[in-house]
């Protein structure tokens, strides 16, 4: 019995021990620790609500990364198309592929032969219409939200926001904390550019052009503005008249770089991978003497003269740019979307209102605390001190077990703390209850101890996995601030039981077997 009891208060001293080893780094009293140990543990970190900031829910419009990829297959068929000398012509019309010849069935195998995920759907008036398969959409889809996801995170870590947290919140949403940014507008802005680069051929038909700017828009055709400076030196945006067809993407980046334009002025240098390299050498040497204009998120950057084939797959983007601009374009370049993103909610919080609700939080535990404190010790006396000894307990594994995670405490998850407390108050009434009920049906101290957490166990543990399946629901489903509120209630109810079953039961077995008490105050 004695070698149970020494076992089990070493398993508790060594908790408490941990638990406040890796809570105190969370606490004021960080600045009076060694650095080693403040630096070396993870911590608390604070919600948006208690430290404000920014909580931004982001939806991936995953349907233009399968269309980008449409873009991309219809390019690749053009050009295998032309070496095979098949004289036909592939369109984009949504998320389909129109194919115009005069022979289908060739076009029918050579397609076949070479996209596997494409299945034709219909055929009239020499066009055949093609489209990606279920599962082939699905999976790049699937694909859109979590390179956005991964590139957003890499994004929000150059930009340097201390503690931000991401994670996937639906199908195609995507949730982003930013606590304690100063410019919370500019930071979601940067974020949530797409960086989609894209390379197209100008319509320098001036007659076109005209037509185009009186709304009579060619089909093969659209109309994209870009920055330029007039005669005065004003800025003012130019309207390019461009291909839709694109013929290359920034999907082929390898680098992208703060450079110098040929005035002296910042631009962005930029190097494609191999295939990327030689499909902007086939685009140039088959463009010479047009304009190639370089897109970025739907706005034209410039629009060069190709006057001869490049090699080596470089290009540079120039503009109006000034050095920290330049930097943070070289950013989103390289973790560019493959979607762009659409933002749906966007919450502000000011760090007074979190201030406010710390100090609120903090007096409403202390003032819950002390009150469940005096009322144990005065309804059970001994037995009252030991369940206030079990709440204390409670707290210290809850809140180091929480640092331990690296969680973020936010209102609501100061609420479920409190919940927990509730909760640990209710196990060790239901306790000391049965333990009541066994020392009047005539029970020795110790056989009634025995007997009252035996009794009650099933009935703490029934009402504690309840409440773990519901916090559960919560935190699949729920939001932020709610998911807050599931994390603390979820490890409350874990440790509490811990607290309760065993932290106080190994008080009453000291006790019993030191003292070999005839008479319990309870």
């Amino acid at each position: 019995m004695k070698k149970n009891i020494r076992w089990r208060v070493a398993l508790i001293f060594a908790s408490v021990v941990i638990a406040l080893f890796v809570f105190l780094p969370s606490t004021p009293l960080a600045k009076k620790l060694p650095e080693l140990w403040s630096r070396s543990v993870p911590k608390i970190s604070m919600g948006l609500d208690l430290r404000g900031g920014s909580h931004v829910v982001m939806e991936v419009q995953a349907g233009k990364a399968v269309e980008s990829s449409v873009d991309n297959i219809i390019a690749d068929l053009q050009t295998q198309a032309k070496s095979a000398n098949l004289g036909v012509t592939f369109t984009r019309d949504g998320q389909q592929i129109i194919a115009q010849s005069g022979d289908a069935q060739k076009v029918l195998e050579f397609v076949k032969k070479r996209y596997a995920v494409l299945q034709h759907v219909s055929s009239e008036k020499g066009e055949l219409r093609y489209t990606l398969l279920d599962a082939e959409v699905a999976r790049l889809k699937e694909w859109a939200v979590t390179q956005a996801l991964e590139r957003i995170r890499r994004r929000v870590d150059k930009y340097g926001v201390a503690e931000p947290t991401i994670y996937r919140q639906e199908r195609d949403q995507i949730a982003l904390q930013l606590p304690g940014v100063k410019n919370p507008q500019e930071a979601i802005a940067f974020v949530k550019t797409t960086g989609r680069l894209e390379f197209k051929l100008v319509d320098s038909r001036s007659e076109v052009m005209l037509k185009a700017l009186e709304g009579k828009v060619p089909p093969d055709g659209e109309i994209l503005y870009g920055e330029d400076v007039d005669e005065t030196g004003k800025i003012v945006n130019r309207p390019y008249l461009v291909f839709k067809q694109t013929l290359l993407t920034g999907d082929r980046l390898k680098e992208a770089k703060v450079s110098m334009d040929e005035f002296g002025k910042p631009a962005v240098s930029i190097t494609f991978d191999s295939e990327g390299a030689r499909i902007f050498e086939r685009i140039t040497s088959e463009s010479v003497g047009k304009q190639l204009a370089i897109i970025l998120d739907g706005v034209v950057h410039s629009a060069p003269n190709i006057k001869e084939r490049i090699a080596g797959g470089s290009a540079q983007i120039s503009g109006n740019f000034t050095h920290d601009e330049a930097g943070k374009l070289a950013i989103v370049l390289r973790e560019s979307l493959p979607a762009p993103i659409k933002i749906v909610q966007n919450l502000t919080v000011g760090p007074s209102l979190g201030q406010d609700s710390i100090d609120m939080g903090i007096r409403a535990t202390l003032i819950g605390g002390i009150f469940v404190v005096i009322f144990m010790a005065i309804y059970y006396r001994f037995s009252g001190l030991i369940a206030d000894y079990a709440i204390v307990l409670n707290l210290v594994l809850l809140l180091g077990a929480m640092a331990l995670m690296n969680a973020t405490l936010t209102l609501p998850g100061i609420a479920g703390i409190i919940l927990t407390i509730g909760m640990g108050v209710d196990s060790n009434v239901l306790m000391f209850e049965r333990i009541r009920e066994e020392i009047r049906a005539g029970k020795a101290p110790r056989a009634a101890v025995d007997a009252g957490y035996d009794k009650a166990f099933l009935t703490i543990l029934d009402s504690h996995v309840t409440i773990l399946i519901t916090a559960g629901m919560l935190f699949m489903f729920g939001t932020g601030p709610i998911r807050g509120f599931a994390v603390t209630l979820s490890l409350g109810i874990i440790i509490n039981l811990y607290s309760a079953l065993v932290g106080t039961k190994v008080i009453f077995d000291i006790i019993n077997t030191r003292w070999k008490l005839e008479k319990l105050s309870i």
